[in-house]
Order: structure tokens, then sequence, then C-alpha cells
């Protein structure tokens, strides 16, 4: 509780020297911006200063984040051009340039507000350490009560404990003005919710095409390892029964080692379908669920696989065959390039939330960008979901996805 009402504390005491330099920074930059808004100059400018003021902002909303305890995310849009004249225009257009401009003046009053908490705290500080100072400002002219606890130690060591008594209390006055002011920084210097839908929209935009094109890519690897692999052995498969047919039908010679062959390409081409299939979606997720898919991952798996996942619960086939692709292709890396010599699997599942999370005590040094790893992401950003890959050098190497899964 204390360590919050410090931090609260150190909010209120910047939000006041910082408000005095904000109001004075954007009162000199409007009325500058202003004179010279009917000149050339003025976009330029204005660009210029908006840049150093929202370098500013982005100060307030470290503060704010850290008393309010989440992130505060920054709402600008992009600005499109090159074009100092153009992106200055661009900016003034911006809703979020002015709220920006907003709390800047609205900063010192705001710090001003704040002094209640810290006068709060100030006083039941004093009271608190009263016999180290006290003594030093005596008062004859002071009622009994009150010349008893101001002028006697065991008064002063009475005032201390009355001060310990009520700290919670300056403490949650003092925290209580700092998140009041955070709450309204925030609401300012956050994106709204029109802005938020929007972000939304083109994300869920970026993701859908993320999306069509990996879908593309799937189809064309499906066709290719059609074309190369089953149809090649099922044609070879021909190919070798039809000339066993013709060595029969003209000579009468025996076609016993053809017949083999084609019946080792046929097996081939079998094989090749099983493993297409298994790579568009296991066929043990449907009859056995994810556990024990995940199981007998692990079982072909050339190094000890642990596998931890216990009370899943039903999940929708969509999310069981994502959680169940990360894994395997984060094992797949692993055996590949990580040189490890165990690996651990474990899904937990909370809050209408699957947490897939892979992790290797191989050398590390893993490339989050990689092709394998940007496949992974596009199908977990299909279902909503979000992954993220830690792999400093030297390892380990931890693989972690967060995949929604209410039903």
């Amino acid at each position: 509780m204390f360590r919050r009402a410090a931090g609260a504390l150190a909010y209120l005491l910047t939000s006041l020297v910082l408000g005095l330099a904000t109001f004075v920074w954007a009162l000199v930059t409007t009325l500058v911006s202003g004179v010279l808004s009917f000149t050339y100059l003025a976009p330029p400018v204005f660009l210029v200063v908006t840049w150093v003021t929202r370098r500013i902002t982005g100060l307030e909303r470290l503060r704010v984040a850290l008393v309010l305890g989440r992130p505060v995310e920054p709402p600008y849009e992009p600005v499109p051009g090159a074009n100092p004249w153009a992106r200055g225009r661009a900016l003034l257009r911006d809703p979020a340039t002015w709220r920006d401009l907003a709390w800047l003046l609205l900063l010192l009053p705001a710090g001003l507000a704040g002094l209640a908490g810290l006068a709060a705290a100030a006083v039941d500080l004093a009271v608190i350490v009263a016999p180290a100072w006290l003594w030093a400002v005596p008062n004859p002219y002071l009622p009994p009560v009150v010349d008893w606890l101001f002028n006697t130690t065991g008064g002063r060591f009475v005032l201390t404990a009355v001060g310990l008594a009520l700290a919670p209390v300056a403490s949650w006055l003092a925290t209580m003005a700092a998140r009041l002011q955070a709450r309204v920084a925030a609401r300012l210097l956050e994106p709204g919710p029109r802005q938020r839908i929007a972000q939304r929209v083109r994300q869920l935009a970026a993701t859908r095409r993320r999306v069509v094109d990996a879908q593309a890519a799937e189809l064309r690897r499906i066709e290719r390892d059609l074309h190369d692999g089953a149809q090649a052995r099922i044609v070879a498969a021909g190919m070798t029964l039809a000339l066993a047919d013709r060595k029969m039908r003209t000579s009468g010679q025996p076609a016993r080692d053809d017949v083999r062959l084609a019946r080792r390409q046929l097996d081939d081409a079998l094989a090749e379908l099983r493993r297409l299939v298994r790579g568009i979606h296991p066929p043990i997720l449907t009859d056995r669920g994810l556990v024990a898919a995940l199981a007998a991952l692990a079982g072909d798996a050339p190094l000890p696989v642990e596998v931890r996942a216990d009370g899943l619960g039903e999940v929708a086939p969509a999310v069981e065959s994502a959680a169940y692709f990360v894994a395997a292709e984060s094992l797949a890396n692993t055996v590949k390039h990580a040189e490890a010599s165990s690996c651990t699997i474990a899904i937990t599942r909370t809050a209408g939330t699957l947490t897939v999370e892979v992790r290797d005590d191989g050398r590390g040094g893993a490339d989050p960008s990689g092709s394998g790893l940007d496949g992974l992401r596009r199908r977990v950003e299909a279902l909503d979901g979000t992954i993220s890959v830690t792999s400093p050098v030297g390892g380990p190497t931890v693989v972690h996805t967060e995949l929604p899964c209410a039903l």
C-alpha cells in the first residue's frame, strides 16, 4: 500500500513541475503557430511543434501507466506523405493533436488540484516525525491539551501514534488524487471509442488479408505436394503396371518384379497422401482430442518431450487445430535448429483463453520473423490470438501463444 502511495506522491509532485513547463510550452507554441498561420511557414513549424508535443505526451503516458497499472496506447494515426506542408495540414486535422494540447494546458490546474493529496501526506508525515522537530518551535499560548501534545515528550509520541494510525487515510487520499488525475489524462491521451473501433477494423482487415494469403499459400503447397509427390508416384505405378502387362501379353515373361515395384510406388503414394492429410488436419485430433495428439507428437520426437495439459475441457476444433500446429511447428524447429536436450509443451485454459507454451533448453537465437513462425502467426491471428517468441542467444527459446476459446 505504501509503495503505491509513494508512486502516487511522486506522480503528484512531478505533475506540478511538468504542469508549469507544459503550460508555458503550450501557450508559447500556440501563440507562435497563430502568428505564423498566415504564412507558408505555418505547416512545417506546426509539424516540429507537434513532434515535440507528442514526445512530451509520450512521457505523460508512461507516468499515467505507472499510476493506473496498465499501458496507455498512443492515439496517433499514420501521417501520409513526405511533404512537410501536407503533413502539417494532416496533423492539424488529427483530433489527437488538439487533445494533446488540451492536456498540456490542463496539467498545471490538475497538478494544483493534486496539492490536496500532497498536503494530506505532508501533514501526516510531519505528525509522525513530531518528536524530531516539534521541540524547535515552542508556543506558550496553546490550549492545555494541545500544549501537552506539542511541548512534552510524551505528547509528541502520542502525535506520532496518531499519525501512524491516520497514515492509511493519507495514503488513500494521495492515491485517489493521483488516480483521478491519471484517469483524466488517459481519457485525453489514449484512443477514444471511435478510434479504437477504426483501429480494430484496420487490424481485422490486415488479419483477413494475411489469412487469405496464408490460405492461398496452403492451397499452393497442397497442389505442389500432390503434383510432385503422390500424383507422380501413382503415375509411375500405372506406367510400371502397363509395362508388366505388355511383357505378359507379348512375350509371356513373368512380371513379378514390375508388380512389386508398382506396389512399392503405390505404398509411397499412400504414405505421401497420409502425410499431406496430417498437414491439413491430423485425424488423431478428431478421433482422440488435443492432449492425445500432443502425446503422440511427443512420442515421435527424437528428444524427451514433456506434455502438460490438464483440465482443458471442450475446445473448438479450429482452436484445437491451431494449438496443435503451434506445438508441432515449434517442436519441429527445436529438433532442426535448437540442439536441445529436452522440450516442454504446456497448455492451460483460463478465463476463455487457451495458452500454449513450448519451451526448450537449446541454444536460442531463433528469428521471430522467420517463415515458419510467420506461418504460425498468421494461423493464430486468424483466430484473434497472439503469439510471441523469446529466444535469447544461449537459450532458452519460449514460444508463447494465446488463443480465445470461449464456446
